[in-house]
C-alpha cells in the first residue's frame, strides 16, 4: 500500500531530479499550522515513505519546500527562499502526490497522482 500523501521535486534547470531538497509538512489547527514531519529528497527527488506519517486526516496541510538550501548546495542563487504549497484533504481513501517543478528563478505544482 503507498502512503496517502507523497512529493516529488525535479529541478527543471538540470532536468534532474531535486536531491538533497529539505521539506516540511505542517497541518493547520485552529487557524495556526502546527508541524508533522521533516523529511529530505533522495536522489530521484522523492520522500521515501509517508511524509505524513501517522498524523493523516481531513484538513489543511502545507508543505514547505527550502528551495534557497537547495540551490545553494548548487553553488546557484534563486529568487525564492522556499516555496509553500497549501492544500486540502478531503477524502482519506484518496492518493496525493503534491509535485514541485523548481528552478532559480520560479516553480510550479499541481496535484499528481
Amino acid at each position: 500500500m503507498r502512503p496517502p500523501l507523497t512529493t516529488h521535486v525535479l529541478d527543471t534547470a538540470s532536468g534532474r531530479p531535486a536531491a538533497g531538497l529539505q521539506i516540511s509538512l505542517s497541518k493547520q489547527v485552529d487557524g495556526v499550522f502546527q508541524a508533522i514531519s521533516c523529511a529530505v529528497t533522495n536522489a530521484d527527488g522523492r520522500v521515501d515513505g509517508s511524509l505524513a506519517g501517522d498524523q493523516w486526516g481531513k484538513g489543511v496541510y502545507r508543505i514547505r519546500f527550502e528551495t534557497e538550501a537547495y540551490f545553494a548546495s548548487q553553488d546557484q542563487s534563486c529568487f525564492y527562499p522556499y516555496a509553500e504549497v497549501v492544500f486540502r484533504i478531503e477524502a482519506l481513501d484518496e492518493h496525493y502526490h503534491v509535485p514541485l517543478l523548481v528552478s532559480p528563478y520560479g516553480y510550479s505544482t499541481y496535484r499528481g497522482s
